[in-house]
């Protein structure tokens, strides 16, 4: 985990791949738990919520894929969880992410619209028909940067979303097998187990209090 910023009310993070945002197995860590411990080590212990003082309270506005690396903000209090998750819902804060893809990019730019059911048993999605039981609308726009290489601004947040479309559209994402990505792609092996070829590497919000315009970018370099 590497924190990239961090005030008395958020803290955003680079998540790596293979560690789950929350994990309901006791004995796997997690980035929340991580997170906790880092802020109780700072506090040193203190439960003490005056203004200005540090606790160890840190509460989930958005998560990614066990599989996928890529940045997240969590809140340090209940009032700034319910400000980013209120930007979340009406669309303001902006998710980008970056994805090397197999088979045949159709178009420079493009959109992607289809319906996505879950499928929990299974932990994966599957597109279905508009009127399908369960079938929630799901959308994002695309810019290739490279000859197998995509831009992706995410417009909606379902289960599973960039690979279930993109596999859907016939251009899945490196190494994720389980959306019908080839075991070997270009002659190279799959990136690593717990790890497939997409990163949530843009990430804009307005803060919860000034409501300033924040935004952080990770490098392109070693983008998978």
């Amino acid at each position: 985990m590497k924190i990239c910023y961090e005030d008395s009310e958020i803290i955003v993070v680079e998540k790596p791949a293979g560690v789950a945002v929350e994990s309901a197995r006791v004995t796997e860590k997690d980035l929340y738990s991580s997170l906790r411990s880092y802020l109780a080590e700072k506090s040193g212990g203190s439960r003490d919520h005056r203004p200005g003082a540090e606790s160890d309270e840190i509460h989930i506005v958005h998560r990614l894929d066990q599989v996928v690396a890529g940045l997240l903000v969590f809140a340090k209090t209940k009032e700034a969880a319910a400000a980013l998750s209120k930007q979340l819902t009406d669309g303001t804060m902006k998710k980008m992410y970056r994805a090397r893809v197999c088979g045949t990019i159709p178009a420079k730019n493009g959109e992607l619209t289809d319906y996505l059911v879950k499928d929990g048993r299974n932990n994966m999605s599957h597109a279905a028909s508009p009127g399908t039981k369960g079938a929630k609308k799901a959308v994002l726009r695309y810019r290739q940067t490279a000859e197998d290489e995509l831009e992706i601004d995410l417009v909606t947040g379902r289960h599973h979303q960039i690979r279930v479309q993109l596999a859907h559209a016939g251009m899945p994402i490196a190494g994720d097998v389980k959306y019908g990505a080839p075991e070997k792609t270009g002659g190279e092996d799959n990136p690593g187990r717990g790890r497939i070829a997409l990163t949530a590497s843009r990430l804009s919000f307005r803060h919860p209090s000034t409501g300033r315009i924040m935004t952080f970018t990770l490098p392109g370099e070693d983008k998978f």
